[in-house]
């Protein structure tokens, strides 16, 4: 008995140090692979993962750092506006994280207001600018990308000879929510379908949601019952309805952010490339080696923020119908748009920033 007693007076001794062991081990900052610090990264959403769009882009630039870095990262994703203030102030008072990065514009007005409450806290800003001293605020040129998306397009619906190509001079563009940015992709679209052929006619929608498939379906299908034959995507989630509408009905489609020509391989002419997945992993990096640097990063065509896929995906399903023509022109544009030889119209308050 006295056997079994001291025993169970061992095994309670060592459970209970176990417990403090682990006790005193959670306290400790978690370590990486190498024995250092864990940099650890919050990431607050204005809507949800797996859009195959802009979500899903920033967040492959997250998973590169992770694989690289061994960060640790934490996600808030939602599409209801009246969490995202208090998404970030959760993720700021909690001081556990050393970036909080909020990837979308729609995040602008609440990172202006808590970004100076926490001074010592580096947060980071997707498609948009915050001037701060702790901010780094990442800017796009999509009215530079959408103006080779609508000169490909423009291009594109003159092919009469290729299937479901009618002889309309007419292409679409479905966006998500009508916002500024959105709005600069729509100005950059507009004028390089008319750089094509002034004449063109370009249809627009807003679905008002970046989370509703139907309804982007349902406006693309109005476009091409209006005599678009393909149709801009520029809408996250929303946008695959889009693409949905294309595969359905023979027609085309344009991608966004992510390269998607292969969701739908015959039905998506090309994406544009919005490198929002480079530009996350960036700014991780220069958290990750102490270069931190509040300001604006600028991304544009020269220095391949914004582009065109290159169209592989189309030319395998239409093979020797292929218009090797419109990926010569776009090669043309873009050189322009670069030497500075076409100056692409923005929207207002947007455009590159003063040095």
């Amino acid at each position: 008995m006295k056997l079994k007693k001291s025993m169970a007076l061992v095994l309670s001794f060592v459970m209970a140090l176990s417990l403090v062991l682990v006790g005193c081990s959670s306290n400790k900052p978690a370590a990486n692979k190498d024995g250092k610090k864990k940099v650890k990264v919050a990431l607050v959403f204005a809507g949800y993962l797996g859009d195959k769009s802009y979500n899903d882009s920033a967040y492959e630039g997250i998973k590169k750092a992770i694989k690289e870095f061994d960060i640790e990262v934490k996600n808030m994703e939602t599409d209801k506006s009246t969490d995202w203030e208090p998404n970030l102030v959760a993720m700021a008072s909690s001081k556990e994280y050393d970036l909080i990065l909020a990837v979308s514009s729609e995040l602008t007005d609440a990172l202006k207001k808590i970004a100076p409450q926490y001074p010592d806290q580096k947060f980071a800003i997707m498609d948009s600018a915050v001037k701060a001293p702790n901010v780094v605020s990442a800017t796009f040129a999509q009215n530079e990308g959408s103006f080779l998306a609508g000169a490909a397009a423009a291009l594109f619906t003159q092919k009469t000879n290729i299937k479901n190509v009618n002889a309309d001079k007419t292409i679409g563009w479905v966006g998500g929510l009508d916002i500024p940015v959105l709005q600069d992709f729509l100005v950059g679209y507009k004028q390089g379908a008319a750089y094509i052929d002034p004449s063109i006619k370009v249809l627009s929608s807003f679905a008002g949601s970046f989370n509703d498939p139907l309804k982007g379906k349902e406006l693309t299908l109005a476009q091409y019952s209006q005599g678009a034959d393909i149709v801009m995507n520029v809408a996250s989630n929303t946008g695959n309805g889009i693409l949905e509408a294309a595969k359905e009905t023979g027609k085309y489609a344009i991608g966004v952010d992510l390269d998607q020509d292969g969701i739908y391989p015959g039905n998506i002419l090309t994406s544009m490339l919005k490198r929002v997945d480079v530009t996350s992993y960036e700014i991780v990096k220069s958290v990750v080696n102490n270069e931190f640097k509040p300001g604006t990063l600028y991304m544009d065509v020269a220095n391949g923020g914004v582009s065109l896929t290159d169209m592989k995906v189309m030319k395998e399903a239409l093979g020797k119908d292929f218009p090797e023509d419109i990926l010569t022109k776009v090669k043309e544009i873009e050189g322009k748009i670069k030497s500075g030889e076409i100056k692409v119209n923005f929207h207002q308050g947007f455009g590159k920033p003063q040095q």
